[in-house]
């Protein structure tokens, strides 16, 4: 029997209500299989704070360490957003543990079943098999982690804030090599996306993916397009792209801007690949659903555990290098939505079921 470790980062409000019904289906899943679940339990983001001073604790970390994935629920929300900005919950966790972990690689698919195409902000017509795209977002570095950062009282009694946008090749390269490997597994095109007619890391970025795709897949058709244009592309038309590219901030703008396009932030899940392998030699990485913690419905049994389930899926495919039980829970997923049961998100006024009630549906359809 085979075992797997992870841990196991719930957060904070719908945290705690989904990522039981994950862990639901991975034992369901391990049992059929005959794998061992080994995971460990620790607190991160608002509970941590509350319980130990501090959004990221040692304690989590060493848990985190010892692990071969972590699986991560959502933090924040408006009981710590008054806290200081370096000490509240999305910063002082989030940030640390991609840094630490050197979770340099962000895989977030954009997919919306054309069965919920109505989820969509987009008209049916424009959509009507549904999305079906992958951003491939460069995490650490750029300007939420390049130095110096600074904010001054200047002598004249003005303030100024300071923020630096940082990127070196060798950064660039081996995030391309991530996007290369997503679009093989899929059609083979590969859109980088960046601001080359401004920004100097936007220059080095575009020459070195070009000289990167020209050298190591030239089976790959690339293409480039300036951020602002991206961005009214995946208004207009998303599935012109299949897998594209860019950076740290311009993929957090363009991954949320593709969540809302995908209908419910409930239904749409993440990996956040590191640098080094883990125990096993598969990626390490941290597993989180697309969405945040929704403290409007949390403790009511009314989240939709897809995401933090596919998210699950995600961890099995890249950590443990078990793509067919991954393939096997998404297909249940997908199954269980398209057949009609679904979250009050996606119910578009029908009939709709809770937390448990859904998370049930889906390992029925596992079998």
């Amino acid at each position: 029997m085979s075992s797997l470790k992870f841990a196991v980062l719930a957060g904070d409000y719908i945290g705690p209500e989904v990522m039981p019904a994950a862990l639901r289906v991975l034992k369901h899943v391990a049992k059929q299989e005959n794998i061992q679940l080994d995971y460990t339990e620790a607190d991160v983001g608002g509970c941590a704070i509350d319980r130990h001073g501090e959004a990221l604790p040692a304690s989590t970390i060493k848990v985190c360490e010892e692990a071969d994935a972590i699986l991560f629920g959502s933090v924040g929300g408006p009981k710590w957003e008054n806290l200081p900005t370096k000490e509240q919950p999305e910063r002082a966790a989030l940030l640390p543990i991609r840094k630490h972990f050197t979770l340099f690689a962000n895989i977030r698919p954009g997919l919306l079943y054309p069965e919920l195409t109505d989820a969509s902000p987009l008209k049916t017509n424009r959509i009507p098999d549904g999305i079906d795209i992958v951003c491939i977002r460069e995490l650490t570095g750029g300007v939420y982690f390049g130095q110096p950062k600074s904010t001054t009282t200047l002598a004249d009694g003005d303030i100024e804030a300071i923020d630096t946008m940082v990127y070196r090749k060798s950064e660039i390269e081996r995030i391309t090599e991530v996007a290369i490997t997503a679009a093989r597994a899929r059609g083979k095109t590969l859109c980088s996306v960046d601001k080359a007619n401004v920004l100097e890391t936007s220059v080095l970025w575009r020459q070195t993916v070009i000289d990167y795709v020209a050298k190591h897949a030239p089976d790959i058709e690339l293409s480039h397009m300036y951020v602002d244009n991206a961005a009214m592309q995946l208004a207009r038309d998303p599935n012109q792209f299949d897998v594209f590219l860019t950076e740290n901030m311009f993929g957090d703008i363009l991954s949320d801007e593709m969540a809302v396009i995908c209908g419910s932030l409930g239904m749409l899940s993440s990996a956040s690949l590191g640098a080094k392998s883990n125990s096993l030699g598969h990626p390490f990485g941290l597993y989180e659903p697309g969405g945040g913690t929704a403290p409007d419905i949390a403790g009511k049994n009314l989240a939709n555990p897809c995401a933090q389930i596919l998210s699950s899926a995600l961890m099995l495919r890249y950590s443990f290098g078990l793509d067919a039980i991954a393939t096997r829970i998404e297909a249940a997923v997908r199954k269980t939505v398209t057949s009609g049961t679904r979250t009050g998100d996606i119910a578009f006024g029908q009939d709709s079921v809770d937390t448990t009630q859904m998370t049930d549906a889906i390992i029925a359809n596992l079998g």
